[in-house]
């Protein structure tokens, strides 16, 4: 038989196959083609499933707030401020070029410890699915000293991004504790200010945008090791800070402010016990950031102080609340477990009287939660309800102690 009578991918003849399909160089039978489609199905169904979705979700600004509220109690301003300087930040990445330049909406945010400034800006990276980072500004120093070199910031971006430039120069990084590196003060000095006014310094070309050499690996520049150039342009630079001490600036600001008949009943209207929400750029300039920085950070958002019906929406309400993630922990183990409302009361009033805000809900929690967690998954029982005699019982005088010293 005539070997061009066969299908040249499996060999077979004309009379083994259905149809042999003949081309100029050779000929491919029907169930080639089947199985050779079948394998493009395959393959196209792994590109659309296995490959994460690097498209960016970019939502209105009241769409931006309502998922922050899902996550973040309170803190109303700061949701409308965040929303807003997002939404302008994306649409100016996404602007075609004109006349009219756009510039960078970055972000500072005021506010206790405790008060959600990193859930903030976490909860905000997961709805735009955005690469994001987490800096910590106190472990920053100028190149050449003992620390981390302030590019090392986009090194955990390009991580974070899994070396995706393109997709690294349109993440988000958060600079934790921005307030550390204010300067010690406004008289020069003989020594230099290398983990303070000098990290500003460095920080304000990433602020602004401009192309940086990154070490791939993070850790010190040499000259010998490849860089990766990232440009800053647009990524959206957040810092938080709780700004120890700022109030009393404030303080005495709106008390120099006031003259006039009026100045003892606009006294009486100031919340002394929250002064922050007062704050402008010029309070910030006085506590030690530099004013180049300042006008780099346009966008100022403060956050409330916790209350005693904040504290308590937090162990209960968002999706990803203390009290759900324990009914989950338990839930794999096939425990329900539930927490009487006394039981969260005496948490929260723990949590007050130890001054420890949001973050030290979960601590107060673990202490509770520590015994029935070593020894119930080894126990038949199904069922476990947290009352509080139980809550007291467990945090006991010695985690008292413990937390006071936190």
């Amino acid at each position: 038989m005539d070997k061009n009578e066969r299908c040249s991918l499996c060999g077979r003849s004309r009379k083994e196959v259905g149809i042999l399909f003949q081309g100029v160089n050779g000929n491919i039978c029907d169930d080639c083609i089947r199985r050779g489609y079948e394998i493009l199905k395959e393959e196209e169904h792994f590109h659309k499933t296995e490959k994460p979705d690097k498209a960016l979700k970019l939502k209105k600004p009241k769409e931006i707030k309502a998922f922050l509220d899902d996550y973040v109690i309170g803190q109303d301003y700061a949701k409308k401020g965040l929303s807003v300087a997002v939404y302008n930040h994306y649409k100016r990445i996404s602007q075609e070029k004109n006349d009219v330049d756009i510039e960078k909406s970055n972000i500072i945010m005021v506010g206790e410890t405790g008060t959600g400034k990193t859930l903030l800006a976490k909860t905000i990276a997961k709805m735009l699915n955005v690469p994001f980072a987490i800096v910590d500004a106190t472990v920053l120093t100028e190149a050449g000293y003992v620390g981390e070199d302030i590019e090392s910031l986009l090194t955990r971006l390009l991580q974070a991004a899994d070396y995706d430039v393109a997709s690294a120069e349109q993440g988000i990084v958060f600079i934790d504790e921005i307030d550390k590196i204010a300067r010690k003060g406004d008289n020069p000095s003989i020594t230099r200010d290398v983990s303070g006014e000098g990290v500003q310094q460095g920080l304000l070309k990433l602020l602004e945008g401009s192309i940086v050499n990154v070490p791939p690996q993070g850790g010190r520049k040499h000259p010998e090791q490849k860089m990766i150039a990232v440009d800053t342009k647009n990524i959206l630079f957040i810092c938080g800070g709780a700004f120890e001490g700022l109030d009393k600036i404030i303080a005495r600001r709106m008390n120099t402010q006031v003259v006039g008949y009026g100045t003892q009943k606009n006294i009486e209207k100031i919340d002394s016990k929250n002064m922050l929400q007062y704050v402008i750029p010029e309070d910030i300039r006085k506590f030690g950031l530099i004013p180049e920085i300042v006008g780099r950070l346009p966008v100022l958002a403060y956050l409330n102080p916790l209350d005693r019906e904040a504290l308590r929406q937090i162990l209960t309400e968002p999706k990803n609340s203390i009290v759900n993630q324990y009914i989950k922990l338990f839930k794999i183990d096939g425990i329900d477990i539930k927490f009487d409302d006394e039981a969260l009361d005496y948490i929260v009033d723990q949590a007050i009287s130890f001054k420890l805000g949001a973050r030290g809900l979960r601590s107060i929690c673990e202490s509770i939660m520590l015994e029935a967690m070593f020894e119930m998954p080894s126990e038949n029982k199904k069922t476990f309800t947290v009352t509080k005699k139980y809550a007291e019982s467990k945090l006991d005088r010695t985690a008292a102690i413990k937390f006071r010293n936190a």
